[in-house]
């Protein structure tokens, strides 16, 4: 959970400012990474309701449209 954490220090944001977690790419689908997030968020659910797949074609075009 280094990289998270890493990831939080930078943004100088705490686990406890974190309102949604939203899983994004293939490899959230592995429940073993899932329960380590859920355990790294103190038990915070995980947003499953967006494909992981999906998730990052739809960010790429929100930023393209942005940048357009």
């Amino acid at each position: 959970m280094d990289p998270v954490s890493r990831v939080l220090s930078d943004a100088k944001t705490s686990k406890g400012q974190v309102h949604e977690i939203v899983l994004v790419g293939g490899s959230t689908r592995i429940p073993k990474v899932q329960q380590l997030l859920q355990d790294y968020f103190n038990g915070k659910d995980l947003n499953k309701s967006i494909n992981p797949d999906e998730a990052v074609a739809y960010g790429a075009a929100v930023q393209a449209a942005i940048l357009a």
